[in-house]
């Protein structure tokens, strides 16, 4: 029973991940025809606009033009993520943790996609009220995706539960919580 619902919940992240890559690049393919080599797109004057970048670099343009890390370390990360999502345990918190990382793998293959295809990231979204640096959509799953397990590792688990579930990542315990 519980092999079987694990096949679903696989077969659910996947969907997931698909549908947030799909819509990613939509959203990168959209920017790209609307803004490339024209003006910013003001959305709220002051706060939000549609600013047309590519990106060599991670998010907020840190490590520009250093992409052969990006192409050897995005790929092990990836697997890492779908290791953990395999032995992910049945649990609230695994199926809490499992939805964080299916979001951070998606916005990891998107942002590679754009790498491998245009050997840079399009960005585009730009909140000029406090000059934070352009963005994706891809780069929004994986910031969000970082600061919950963050805040749900740190915040939401105590020192036992979080041994304990480390322990059924393993292949030990698989318990109820």
């Amino acid at each position: 029973m519980i092999k079987q619902n694990k096949t679903k919940l696989l077969f659910i992240d996947l969907i997931i991940a698909i549908i947030a890559i799909f819509l990613d690049q939509i959203t990168k393919y959209i920017a790209t025809i609307n803004l490339a080599g024209k003006e910013d797109f003001i959305i709220i004057p002051g706060v939000l606009q549609f600013n047309y970048l590519q990106n060599t670099g991670a998010a907020f343009s840190i490590l520009t033009n250093h992409m052969t890390l990006f192409y050897i370390l995005t790929p092990i990360c990836c697997a890492l993520i779908i290791y953990l999502l395999i032995k992910m345990p049945m649990t609230k918190l695994g199926l809490i943790i499992n939805f964080v990382l299916t979001f951070i793998f998606a916005g990891a293959i998107g942002n590679f996609i754009d790498r491998v295809v245009n050997s840079y990231v399009t960005d585009f979204i730009y909140f000029s009220l406090i000059n934070f640096p352009v963005f994706n959509v891809a780069d929004i799953y994986v910031t969000c995706g970082v600061i919950l397990l963050f805040i749900i590792l740190i915040f939401c688990v105590d020192d036992d539960k979080f041994n304990s579930f480390l322990t059924s990542i393993r292949g030990g315990n698989r318990g109820r919580d």
